[in-house]
Formats: C-alpha cells, sequence, structure tokens
C-alpha cells in the first residue's frame, strides 16, 4: 500500500501487533492522512486452487452507535446462471477482526439472505437490509434486531399484482423517522413511515438511483447509475439532491456512485469505483479528488464511525472506512480505516458541508 510515512508505520506496527500482512489495496492520501486494515481475511479462494488476502466479497457496511460494524456479503446481483445466492451479514466488533474459513462464521449475524446489501443503520441501533431475488425480480428491506431478520416492506405480492420493491439497494431515514428506499430496478425512491408502511410507492423517480444519504437540512442526496448497467462500469453517473417536498435537482454528473456517506462536519464523501477514487462534494457540485487508488485497485464501500461515547472511548469516532478491492482479487475484499484532517482538507477546497 502507498500512503503518507506516517501510515506505512501505522500499517507496520498494526501487521505486528495483528501478526499478519498490510491490507493488499494500492491508495494514495493527501498529505496528513493515514490509513491502516481494519478487517482482513486469509484463506479464501478467489479463483480455483488461489487464494488471496481478503475476506469474501463485501460492499456495503455500516456502524452502530457502540461502534460495532455490520458488512454485507453481497451476492452475484448482476451475473446470471445458477449461483448460490444465499450470503452472510457479518458483525465486526470494535477493534476489527481478520477472518479465516474456520473463524467466518463466528462474525455471522443473521440468517443468510439472498444478495444481502446493508441499505442504512437507523437511529445507530436498527439495522437496515435490503435484498433481492434476481428470478422473481422481488426485493425485501428487513430490519435486523437482535440477530433476527424482520421484513420491513417489500416482499412477494399478492397475485396480480406488482411488488413494491424489485431490486431495493441503499435506504435512509429523515428526522421523522421515515423511511427512503433507492430500488435500482424499479427507477424510483420509495418512502415508507417509520413501521414500514407504504407512503409513496413513486416519491422520486429517476434513472438506477442506488445510493442514499439524508443531510440536517432533509435533503435526500441520490447516486444513480445513469445508463450504465452495472457499478463497476463506466457511465455517466449522478448524483441528486431532493428537497424535502420530492422536488430533485442535479448535483453532478460523471461520477458513478458506489457509496456516499456525510462525514462528522457535513462533508459529502463518494466512492467511484470505475474511476478508483473518493471524492469530496460541495452544495455546487465541485468535486474535489480525495483519496486515489492504483494498480486496478478501487473502492467499493465507505462509512463513517459515528461520534459517540463509545466510538470515542475506542478512538475511532469520525474516521472513515473503505471497503476496498484489490487487483485481481475481487471476490474478496478489505476494509480499511481512514483517519486526517477531512474538515480541514474540505474548508482548504472548497468543499465544505453541502
Amino acid at each position: 500500500m502507498r500512503c503518507t510515512p506516517a501510515g506505512l508505520l501505522a500499517l507496520q506496527l498494526l501487521a505486528v501487533l495483528a501478526g499478519g500482512a498490510p491490507a493488499a489495496a494500492e491508495v494514495v492520501l493527501p498529505a496528513g492522512f493515514n490509513t491502516e486494515l481494519y478487517v482482513g481475511g486469509a484463506g479464501f479462494e478467489v479463483a480455483e486452487g488461489r487464494t488471496a488476502r481478503g475476506l469474501p466479497s463485501v460492499s456495503t457496511l455500516a456502524f452502530d452507535h457502540q461502534g460495532i460494524l455490520y458488512l454485507a456479503r453481497t451476492g452475484r446481483r448482476y451475473v446470471g446462471g445458477e449461483v448460490d445466492d444465499l450470503s452472510a451479514v457479518y458483525r465486526i466488533p470494535l477493534g476489527g477482526a481478520r477472518l479465516t474459513p474456520d473463524t467466518e462464521s463466528r462474525y455471522h449475524y443473521g440468517p443468510p439472505l439472498r444478495n444481502p446489501q446493508i441499505s442504512t443503520m437507523r437511529a445507530g441501533r436498527d439495522l437496515l437490509v435490503s435484498t433481492f431475488d434476481r428470478d422473481r425480480q422481488v426485493g425485501v428491506l428487513y430490519q435486523m434486531l437482535g440477530g433476527r431478520a424482520e421484513m420491513f416492506a417489500g416482499g412477494t405480492p399478492p397475485r396480480g399484482e406488482a411488488p413494491l420493491l424489485k431490486q431495493p439497494e441503499g435506504a435512509a431515514v429523515d428526522a421523522a423517522g421515515n423511511v427512503y428506499v433507492a430500488d435500482r430496478g424499479h427507477g424510483v425512491i420509495v418512502r415508507l413511515d417509520p413501521s414500514g408502511r407504504v407512503i409513496d410507492p413513486r416519491w422520486v423517480t429517476l434513472s438506477r438511483p442506488r445510493v442514499l444519504q439524508m443531510d440536517e437540512g432533509g435533503h435526500l442526496w441520490v447516486g444513480g447509475d445513469g445508463t450504465a448497467d452495472a457499478p463497476w462500469q463506466r457511465g455517466p453517473g449522478e448524483i441528486w439532491r431532493v428537497a424535502p417536498d420530492g422536488t430533485p435537482a442535479l448535483i453532478v454528473r460523471g461520477i458513478m456512485p458506489a457509496a456516499m456517506a456525510f462525514g462528522p462536519r457535513g462533508e459529502l464523501v463518494v466512492a467511484d469505483r470505475a474511476a478508483a477514487k473518493i471524492y469530496l462534494i460541495g452544495a455546487d457540485g465541485k468535486k474535489v479528488e480525495f483519496i486515489n487508488f492504483t494498480d486496478g485497485d478501487a473502492p467499493r464501500g465507505i462509512c463513517f464511525a459515528p461520534v459517540t461515547a463509545e466510538t470515542r472511548r475506542a478512538g475511532i469516532a469520525g474516521d472513515l472506512f473503505i471497503v476496498a478491492i484489490s487487483r485481481g482479487a475481487w471476490p474478496v475484499n478489505e476494509v480499511l480505516r481512514v483517519t486526517g484532517p477531512l474538515e480541514e482538507f474540505a474548508r482548504r477546497h472548497g468543499a465544505g458541508s453541502p
């Protein structure tokens, strides 16, 4: 991994303490930022007879208020054929973890689900997970409570009716507790009340919406693929900001947002898997390159650790976490932790709070 000298030192120290190797992904950071491996693995196959460092194909992640990290081992949503799409959700304790085929099951949270993606963490406690049945074209949004998966919205519709959710992905929650779901298959944002009851099945119509974030002003930020068929393909890519009354405004085009997250001071951070970059986005649509991946590596998912008493004690409050894909080993990923003066960087480059 390429990073600042201090980051290299941190990686070397972490490797000694963990008894393993530094992260495999190649990443270039601005001055003053450091990175380290937070969740990794060893012994998982990436091809027949070949293994690589990393854990199996996670793409989405979220923290609860205690600093517990949840990862979804996403199935193959964009690939046809007969494959086993039942995959695990992982629960990673404070401090991170190193998984192996023998220890992987210790981190499983709840039952295996079909093509799960972590949609959002509601109120810091309730994990919302979307699933997608490719053959039946039916999606479900689950609420994970104490390791149980309870249906929150979607599922098999009554005979003769279209499913509410076809391919749900990201979700967001407003100040009143209403839940917004990006349905990539239907090309809409579905609006639900706090109990999961449908308020509006087509609150906003956009092309292939994927990831959602709610800002402090009640505006919903939507990242979509545009005309691309999958998030790793190059396409126009779009980021929209939707007013509380449902009026959308295009903020920036040309970024393929695989993930978005707001920093502790309201900085909008966007991962572009196709471009292998992480950007900061200003309210006026200005994009600033923040982190660059090289040698075929790329970001896949991002989130920030919440700022709570528990995360402060653990020393991770407000830090950025990235699911990274390593060159030639996309079936296994690693989770990196990035620390540094994000607020100062955003202010210096004119990409502060939207």
